[in-house]
């Protein structure tokens, strides 16, 4: 039931306001001792001529007086009119729709297949995967997820760093210095090394920027030489990017590296120059946007070279006449934000209508307690050794707490990565994220092992309802337990348990909220919300009580609930919800 719309038709008819106004006007107080509703009557008072204090009250008067079977009492409280549920019909309407719909629950797949593209993670060939590229990751597979659960129609893209002068010195440093045997056995660490000694030897021997530059030439021109090397190198680097995605339950619909584009981005410049915005300044070929209030967008280099803002464009026409969508968005470091903006400010100067839908998703920087995790001075923090130090803590901790669990490798991976993605979600994306490993694995705070465990918990009761069952299916015990006419809501009036069912009822709100302001923080803070709730009503209320059968079923299908909810929302911030630890 939409409890909004109820009092809204309520209201209309009392009042001769149109719902349209209605509905923006209904808030929901701070505070529920103070009403789960609640409608200001500033604006009733110069049609009606009387005090807001005064109108409330007779309105609150007139809404007793109908009384719905939802309503529990309509209160005036100086202008406010406000308005609290029956809680026993609320409880019962609330658990019937979680468990009746499911696993879609929190979604009425509103987004009609509209078009969406989710360009993230996005990393340099060549280079380690890194923590540099964990907020793009997880943010981005986050609403990769939800905007699927919505409904609409996704595509996940991976735009890979596969082309640029950076090659030309790797291929040059590899055929001076490097050996075939050497890079199948050290894969990333072999090219990094090379990369790293063209630049020292480049200090030396300025002559190798030459041949680097020239091999960029070649590989531009077809030489199969260079590009056999080429696509070596991205072999290579996609055996540790898809074996750090496996850990992560990523997965990408396209992935496509700049190269892809580069018989593309001629078109841009003529496109630019036909429309005349191409202009040349210093030799090189730009975009003045002072008008704009930015920087101008360069577009060729002096020596007729593309650059980045030139591949994007060219990637975001591409991707339009392939995909004609609604939104495309491209998550990445806020350190990008004045680049994204100059070229998409560019493809809105070219007239593409389509340009609106170009959005721009910018994050803070994963940082560290005590500096980086690397054991090696200066190396960046490698994801996998990242991934393997939170398995082995997690690790360590299940032998201390449950040494007989079952599968504990999987569930120390479960949780442990689960922890690093939970605490860059559960802050706003644009908040720098300070990493503590106490924090981040631990089982009583805000964190993530701290909402697994609630879903874990909810599973054990529930197991324990039938009797040990290791082979339950929750979802169609839940159902049965909804269908048996014993189940009674207003056994389920407490307040622990109203607060739990509050949380319950607002969840599809908050998805389709992180939807709209593209922050998973959203779906992550009403876990915890969530959890914790169930955690005061668990401690508070025996479940499992052994001499009122209705009592019992009715805490269990609440329970039940909880399951399916957290296990959803943990699903889509791209999270395990192991149902033991």
């Amino acid at each position: 039931m939409n409890y909004g719309q109820a009092l809204a038709d309520i209201l209309a008819a009392q009042t001769n306001l149109p719902i349209e106004e209605i509905i923006p006007a209904i808030e929901t107080p701070p505070d529920p001792k103070m009403g789960h509703l609640a409608f200001p009557c500033f604006r009733l008072a110069k049609a009606l001529k009387k005090a807001p204090p005064v109108i409330a009250s007779e309105l609150a008067e007139k809404i007793e007086a109908s009384r719905p079977t939802w309503l529990g009492q309509a209160v005036a409280t100086g202008p406010y009119v406000n308005i609290f549920f029956d809680r026993g019909v609320f409880a019962a309407d609330v658990l019937v729709e979680v468990l009746d719909a499911g696993q879609e629950y929190g979604s009425l797949h509103q987004g009609n297949d509209q078009k969406v593209l989710v360009e993230y993670s996005s990393p340099n060939i060549a280079k380690h995967f890194h923590v540099g590229h964990l907020g793009s990751t997880i943010i981005g597979k986050a609403l990769d997820n939800v905007y699927r659960f919505l409904g609409y129609d996704v595509t996940s893209i991976n735009h890979l760093g596969d082309w640029g002068t950076q090659f030309g010195k790797l291929v040059t440093a590899y055929l001076k210095w490097g050996s075939h045997e050497e890079i199948e056995k050290t894969e990333i660490d072999g090219l990094v090394k090379l990369y790293v000694k063209f630049h020292e030897e480049a200090e030396k021997d300025p002559s190798l920027d030459d041949d680097a530059r020239a091999w960029v030439v070649k590989m531009q021109n077809g030489n199969e030489e260079g590009l056999i090397l080429w696509r070596w190198f991205i072999e290579l680097s996609m055996s540790e990017y898809n074996r750090l995605y496996k850990r992560m339950g990523v997965c990408f619909d396209l992935i496509r590296g700049e190269s892809y584009y580069s018989d593309k981005m001629d078109a841009v410049a003529q496109e630019l120059s036909a429309k005349g915005l191409l202009i040349e300044s210093e030799g090189a070929k730009i975009v003045d946007l002072e008008d704009h209030g930015m920087p101008p967008c360069l577009i060729l280099r002096s020596d007729g070279g593309t650059l980045y803002p030139t591949r994007d464009i060219a990637a975001a026409i591409d991707r339009y006449n392939t995909f004609k969508f609604d939104k495309c968005l491209y998550v990445t470091g806020n350190e990008q934000s004045l680049h994204f903006a100059q070229w998409m400010k560019v493809v809105e100067l070219m007239g593409h209508e389509w340009a609106k839908g170009l959005v721009h998703i910018p994050y803070g920087m994963f940082l560290f307690e005590g500096g980086k995790l690397s054991t090696r001075k200066g190396d960046v923090i490698k994801m996998e050794d990242l991934f393997n130090m939170a398995e082995e803590k997690t690790l360590a901790i299940i032998e201390e707490k449950n040494p007989e669990l079952a599968n504990k490798k999987l569930v120390a991976q479960q949780v442990g990565i689960g922890a690093i993605v939970f605490n860059k979600l559960y802050t706003s994306r644009m908040k720098d994220t300070m990493f503590s490993w106490e924090r981040a694995l631990s089982f009583e705070g805000e964190s993530g092992p701290y909402v697994q465990y609630t879903h874990a918990r909810t599973c054990s009761v529930l197991r324990k309802a039938l009797s040990g069952g290791s082979t339950l299916d929750f979802s169609e015990m839940a159902l049965a337990m909804v269908s048996k006419p014993s189940f009674n809501g207003n056994l389920l009036t407490e307040d622990e348990t109203f607060d739990v069912l509050r949380l319950l009822k607002d969840f599809p709100r908050k998805v389709e909220e992180c939807a709209e302001k593209y922050e998973p923080y959203i779906i992550a803070r009403h876990l915890m919300d969530l959890s914790q709730g169930f955690n005061a009503f668990y401690h508070k209320h025996t479940i499992l009580v052994d001499d009122n059968e209705p009592l019992r079923l009715a805490r269990l299908v609440l329970t039940a609930a909880v399951r399916q909810v957290l296990k959803t929302g943990l699903g889509l911030l791209g999270i395990a919800s192991p149902a033991v630890m």
